[in-house]
């Protein structure tokens, strides 16, 4: 086999003081919430896509030379376009070589209508723009109320500002390099706690046209190369200035490093001391992990931590990566998808800066062993409020497999038992989950507005997806939409505690994960059996601290940030909340 195959190189490299709106209920008995004794929910997924008027296929770009950009998108956005409530979807979109043969393409806006109807809004939107971008993040980065969205491209970087439902793209003005890259993903997020939300680019490997690498597997077949074959490309971390501008603030920060050769990041307070720290899966190098100093400036310990490899010190192909309190610690773990028999790595967050990878020898490892895995992430899809886990795979590119042609993979769906452990429920989920795809980006979000989590995959050279989630024997649920005043306006960076039914869970609203994609920024909530939430608790990025008490299940409560924070030996202040929409009702 040649030395630059896919596979044989990758072998070798392995509110303000006030309860106006609190909803406050009786106390009620305790209901623990669904254990590894209950029965478990029945999964399905439907494919909805024709009728919810999704109409868009990605364009790789490819012309028969097999470059090495048409295998790595697209992802996925989920984003509020109107701030109306409802999740809209941004397919990110390649386009053909300059002077390749072909039809224009650009991105692609659907506006969520209700009822998962979606409507093409792309060219009212000023975003029927035609760049080769891979990925991106959807934040308000100037806190003037429009969602805003940055896009990782081959080229430059993009900023589209968002003015009222019309988008401009500004990034050369607002300091985002214009030297030649190929970027890959964005993750938002709050470094230095100013309420100004920060980038985090990454930035694949050295590539241009005339630099691509031919690589044959038999010297007359022109193959895909992998990242073993080009130099690293460092990330670049923009410093928001909070005027509308950023800073390259990389090297200064610690982020810069040449070698690194990074697609999916993430952010997550690793340690809990209220500091958003960073996690990168990278391809045929080893994975970083982020500390944030609280001072500016990031420390690098993902092999002390014990993230960088797999079990056996193996440097892995790591496309995807998500963070998650999938086992109620209070400590979020991670989630990295790899190669061809390189399997899923679910490192365990084990406290003092420590995570084992636990994967090994169970249903998820075993399922992923012979999957590409790309886009995937954590989700409570049943709602019995522990987090499950997707993984969406997919080949390089269509190919032929013991004589047959090779359409894709089928994507995982893994569900928690709520014992530290996860059981393979991909067959029971319906046939279009398992569907075999040439995957990539992927993301959830309730689509329906009935308090579930849908899903959306994006095709490389195919079609994007809406999987209706259509399960049954969900429990109950809560969603947060969290308004920062001293924080960023979204709250990203916010940690959430919600204790209901005896068992207390945590998550962090966060923008950018996965692979390429962002998921739903609200923090959904499955509470099982419980209909009341006990005690919710929102560690804002500024430092204030709320908490609401006795909050009624199966809606969406709106929390406004206080200003205060908790003195030593107090309480959490009193919260301004906005109940909101009923499960099932219209939107």
């Amino acid at each position: 086999m040649n030395d630059r195959s896919p596979i044989s190189r990758r072998s070798r490299a392995a509110g303000l003081g006030l309860a106006l709106a609190i909803v406050v209920l009786p106390a009620a008995p305790a209901v623990h919430l669904a254990s590894a004794a209950a029965p478990p929910p029945e999964p399905r997924f439907v494919d909805v896509t024709a009728a919810s008027g999704v109409r868009w296929t990605h364009n790789t770009g490819a012309f028969g030379q097999a470059w090495l950009p048409e295998t790595l998108g697209p992802g996925v956005i989920v984003l509020d376009v109107k701030d109306d409530g409802r999740p809209d979807l941004l397919f990110v979109n390649g386009r053909n070589f300059p002077g390749k043969p072909g039809e224009a393409t650009t991105l692609a806006l659907y506006v969520n209508q209700g009822g998962m109807k979606f409507r093409d809004a792309t060219r009212e939107a000023g975003l029927d723009l035609s760049f080769y971008c891979l990925g991106g993040a959807a934040v308000d980065y100037d806190n003037d109320g429009d969602t805003d969205i940055v896009l990782a491209c081959l080229g430059r970087d993009l900023l589209l500002r968002n003015d009222g439902g019309r988008f401009t793209e500004v990034g050369e003005k607002a300091g985002l390099s214009q030297e030649y890259g190929l970027g890959a993903g964005v993750v938002a997020f709050d470094a230095d706690r100013d309420g100004f939300l920060d980038l985090y680019v990454t930035h694949y490997v050295t590539w241009t046209p005339e630099k691509d690498i031919p690589c044959s597997d038999d010297n007359k077949t022109r193959i895909y190369c992998t990242a073993s074959s080009y130099p690293g490309a460092s990330p670049r971390f923009y410093r928001n200035r909070g005027d509308g501008t950023f800073e390259d603030r990389t090297r200064e920060a610690g982020f810069y490093k040449p070698e690194a050769k990074p697609l999916g990041a993430v952010a997550l307070d690793l340690d809990g001391d209220g500091w958003t720290d960073l996690a990168v899966a990278c391809d045929t190098a080893p994975n970083l992990l982020y500390r944030n100093r609280g001072n500016g400036t990031f420390e690098e310990i993902g092999t002390l931590a014990g993230v960088a490899t797999s079990t056996v010190c193996q440097v892995r192909g790591a496309m995807g990566i998500d963070a998650g309190d999938y086992d109620h610690s209070g400590r979020p773990s991670l989630a990295i998808t790899n190669f061809y028999t390189e399997m899923i790595g679910l490192y365990q967050n084990k406290g003092d800066r420590f995570f084992l990878d636990v994967a090994p020898g169970t249903a998820l490892g075993r399922a992923s062993y012979l999957k590409i895995g790309w886009g995937c992430f954590f989700f409570d899809y049943d709602l019995d409020g522990w987090l499950d886990l997707l993984a969406a795979n997919g080949p390089l590119t269509k190919r032929y497999k013991e004589g047959k042609l090779e359409d894709g993979q089928s994507a995982l769906l893994f569900r928690n038992l709520g014992n530290g452990s996860f059981a393979d429920s991909t067959a029971t989920a319906g046939g279009d989950l398992a569907r075999p795809r040439v995957a990539r980006g992927a993301a959830f979000a309730d689509l329906d507005g009935d308090g579930d989590l849908d899903v959306v995959i994006a095709e490389s050279g195919g079609p994007g997806t809406i999987l209706e989630n259509a399960g049954t024997g969900h429990g109950h649920w809560l969603r947060l939409s969290l308004a920062g005043k001293k924080s960023n306006r979204q709250g990203i960076g916010a940690r959430v505690e919600v204790t209901a039914g005896g068992a207390t869970q945590t998550w962090e609203a966060r923008a950018g994960s996965g692979y390429l994609s962002q998921s739903q920024i609200d923090p959904t909530f499955g509470l099982g059996e419980a209909r009341v939430a006990d005690r919710i608790v929102i560690r804002w990025p500024s430092g204030a601290v709320q908490s609401l008490t006795k909050v009624a299940a199966d809606q969406i409560v709106k929390v406004v940030e206080t200003i205060e924070t908790i003195p030593a030996g107090g309480s959490p202040p009193a919260s301004t909340s906005v109940p909101a929409r009923r499960r099932g009702t219209s939107r």
